[in-house]
């Protein structure tokens, strides 16, 4: 067997050929020959007498084609691993005119794509937005309980504060358009023309004008996204289906356990106080995330990475069959040369910071999400331990798929410890509302 690897620099590819000569496979072949004889069921032959040459005659060709894969894929693996080729995706076949009846000798080729090396950018700097939270989105807050917890009724007539029911579309737009509800106080411009009305009735409106050219209110109501909810100009059709009005709970003990738990607040001010520490604690929470975002961010479009990129396209349809289409790796191919470098990005930090991720690790991040289902985030040691077998089994559902997704959200957490220690995060006050605007 003789492999040899032709290749291109400034394409990022090889030509890897493997040789195959008789001498190569012929023993294995003869092998697997005469342990088929021995299990072949031919008409006119007990089992296990059937001739080795019958058999070569009648499955030769077959398990010659089956053992030389094999050998190939054995062959094609230990080189690249005995050579560290670093790869992209795995090796593609070449089309080879090969015929089993009549060669002895065999070429077979496969291009590769080859991923240079790189360097991480020397320093990055990111901004932690921290968000302080303010009386509107206090009232903001107490309005969703209210709504949430009070008593909803649909009278016949709108007023101001209630919410329609409906459909919404652009004006003049075929079909019935999308479900939304539409908050009247959230309407800055003539809350007028959607007060004292009824099911059945339409009311047709400018959209950025009943709410103040505000993209975010706009977005929140529609359920279109920031850039289509910009983008969202002229008259629109609102067809009334039901109204809502909900009137207020009472802040009374009842009200205060079923928003917090039993007991956990006791009062106005300590509802007030809890309500607050979980707006800033689900904020802190997501000034985090979007920190870690920006980091990534940064550091895909700043790390100078190489890429086969003709490889890739070819690699990506064939590795994503009946998914992917060569139009559709080009309409989205910038998108995936972003996960492709971030791959290799992750990679190279777990490799030079020598990350890893033990099973305990895996087993108590998944007996912690139990423990939070059955809200239980405080449970005693034994009874802990005693969970573990619904965690283990958990963790084996889907042939292991569970187990690998804990795995890789924890390595990805750690790979982004280890990032935050090399960038330089500056504490960047803002409030709720630039926030949303800021990560919508």
């Amino acid at each position: 067997m003789n492999i040899t690897l032709d290749k291109n620099d400034e394409q990022l590819t090889g030509l890897l050929t493997v040789h195959l000569t008789e001498a190569d496979y012929a023993p294995t072949v003869d092998k697997q020959i005469k342990e088929y004889s021995k299990r072949a069921q031919v008409k006119g032959f007990r089992p296990g007498m059937v001739p080795v040459g019958m058999v070569r005659k009648m499955y030769g060709k077959g398990i010659l084609a089956e053992e030389i894969n094999k050998m190939l894929g054995k062959a094609v693996d230990s080189y690249i691993k005995e050579n560290k080729i670093n790869l992209l995706g795995e090796p593609l076949p070449v089309a080879s005119n090969v015929d089993f009846d009549t060669d002895k000798d065999f070429d077979f080729s496969f291009e590769l794509g080859l991923l240079p090396a790189f360097e991480l950018p020397a320093e990055l700097k990111a901004d932690l937005h921290k968000v302080t939270i303010d009386d509107d989105t206090l009232a903001q807050t107490n309005e969703q309980i209210a709504r949430q917890y009070g008593e909803t009724t649909n009278p016949d007539e709108s007023e101001a504060g209630d919410y329609l029911f409906g459909k919404f579309k652009k004006a003049g737009e075929e079909g019935e358009g999308r479900t939304v509800l539409l908050p009247i106080s959230k309407v800055t411009g003539d809350q007028a023309q959607f007060i004292g009305k009824k099911a059945g009735d339409v009311v047709t409106f400018d959209l950025q004008a009943a709410f103040g050219n505000d993209a975010a209110s706009i977005s929140n109501f529609t359920g279109l996204s920031k850039k289509e909810a910009e983008e969202a100009t002229g008259d629109y059709e609102f067809s009334v289906e039901k109204v809502n009005r909900t009137a207020a709970p009472e802040m009374n003990q009842e009200l205060f356990d079923k928003v917090f738990g039993p007991e956990a607040v006791s009062s106005q001010e300590e509802f007030d106080a809890k309500v607050r520490e979980t707006i800033q604690s689900n904020y802190d929470r997501e000034s985090e995330g979007a920190l870690n975002n920006a980091i990534v961010k940064q550091l895909v479009e700043n790390t100078d990475i190489k890429v086969p990129t003709e490889f890739f396209k070819k690699w990506l349809v064939r590795a994503n069959e009946g998914k992917l289409t060569p139009e559709m790796v080009e309409e989205h191919y910038d998108d995936y040369v972003k996960e492709l470098k971030w791959s290799m990005i992750r990679n190279k930090v777990v490799e030079e910071a020598g990350l890893k991720v033990s099973n305990d690790e895996i087993v108590n991040r998944t007996l912690d999400k139990i423990m939070g289902q059955f809200n239980m985030p405080n449970m005693p040691d034994e009874m802990r331990e005693s969970m573990r077998s619904y965690a283990d089994q958990y963790l084996k559902q889907e042939n292991g798929k569970n187990y690998v997704n804990e795995y890789e959200a924890i390595l990805a957490e750690k790979v982004l410890e280890n990032l935050r220690g090399k960038v330089v995060v500056t504490d960047k006050p803002v409030t709720a509302e630039e926030f949303r605007t800021l990560h919508s």
